[in-house]
This record gives structure tokens, C-alpha cells and sequence, in this order.
């Protein structure tokens, strides 16, 4: 089950990641991902991977912030 839960973590990452440019809720969509495999990675005891992916779910969110306020009329 757990083989299951990280296999889905990184298939939603990398799908999200790959459609991106298409809407800022795909940013979000890969900064879930990334977080989910953080989750998985230290659930697995990996602990260098569960950094990394933690830094790119804050690197995601920020871009996804970014996103949300350009789109925001005035």
C-alpha cells in the first residue's frame, strides 16, 4: 500500500509538473505532489529526498501565489 501511495505522489507530480503552463491550479496539483512524496520519502526513511521534495512543495506554492495574484483583476 505504501509502494501504491508513492507511486501516485510522483505520477501526480510529474503530471502536473508536465501540464503546468495550462492553469495555476496545476501549480498547485504539483505542489501537492511534491508534498505527498516528501510524505512518502520520510515514511521510507529517505530523508535527503524528503528535504528536497519539501523544497519544492515551498517553491510550487510560492510560484502558485505568484500565479494566483497576476491573475487577480485590480
Amino acid at each position: 500500500m505504501l509502494t501504491l501511495f508513492g507511486s501516485l505522489a510522483v505520477v501526480t507530480m510529474m503530471v502536473a509538473y508536465w501540464q503546468e503552463p495550462r492553469s495555476k491550479w496545476l501549480t498547485l496539483a504539483f505542489a501537492v505532489g511534491c508534498a505527498a512524496t516528501s510524505a512518502y520519502s520520510a515514511l521510507v526513511e529517505a530523508y535527503p529526498i524528503t528535504v528536497i521534495e519539501a523544497l519544492w512543495t515551498l517553491i510550487a506554492l510560492q510560484r502558485f501565489f505568484r500565479r494566483h495574484r497576476q491573475g487577480r483583476p485590480e
